[in-house]
């Protein structure tokens, strides 16, 4: 039944894209050039509906997508739910957060603008935006305890936040560290995080922004 489900929707999916095939549900994107980008589309339907069907089914039909004035073209795909993109200080590789899936993709960038596959880091929270910071390298990431508190909020039963620091994230063992850890009750719902100087500001959803001193 899911799969007849599924082959529907993509059907009807197929169509809404020829028909609006200069939309993309952006979620996140990432300059490479003064009018170049990435850019992760979270769904794969345009449809509200049909977006929470595909969510429902664990669809993963979410991509990325490479823009320039002339061409926009799908780089990479098969996402549960793409979200937070980013890139290396050097330009090499590209970092993609897929939320569902509770993963953090590293992605070699050609010349070309073409992306490969390099490795994943799987998380035990949903991993939501990322910020890389310039000088080190290091990514910082705002997440997301328990996902169903944010898609159902519930002020009786806030959202919680963390933030993750990841270390050497091109060795064989990345250095993972929770920086921060809060159950709802400071701030809810952290998406993402950016250090400047020993500070590092944390933002969410649809809460207030929390600044620490490192």
């Amino acid at each position: 039944m899911a799969k007849l489900i599924a082959l529907t929707l993509l059907g009807m999916g197929l169509a809404l894209f020829r028909n609006h095939q200069s939309s993309y549900h952006l979620n996140d994107i990432v300059a490479v050039g003064p009018e170049h980008f990435y850019g992760t589309n979270d769904h794969y339907f345009l449809d509200p509906y049909l977006q929470s069907w595909e969510m429902y089914l664990g669809l993963a039909w979410s991509y990325v997508v490479y823009y320039s004035p002339s061409e926009v073209r799908v780089v990479a795909e098969g996402f549960d739910f793409a979200n937070g993109i980013n890139i290396s200080p050097d330009g090499k590789y590209v970092y993609i957060a897929e939320l569902l899936a509770h993963k953090i993709h590293v992605y070699e960038k050609h010349a070309n603008w073409t992306l490969t596959p390099l490795k994943s880091l799987d998380f035990n929270t949903l991993v939501d935006n990322i910020s890389v910071d310039p000088e080190t390298g290091d990514l910082w990431v705002g997440c997301h305890p328990n996902g169903m508190k944010i898609f159902f909020y519930d002020s009786e039963n806030p959202p919680a936040s963390e933030v993750l620091r990841i270390q050497n994230i091109l060795t064989e063992e990345p250095k993972v560290t929770q920086v921060y850890a809060e159950n709802g009750t400071v701030l809810q719902g952290s998406t993402v995080a950016s250090v400047y100087k020993g500070k590092l500001l944390i933002g969410t959803v649809f809460h207030k922004a929390l600044y620490c001193e490192l």
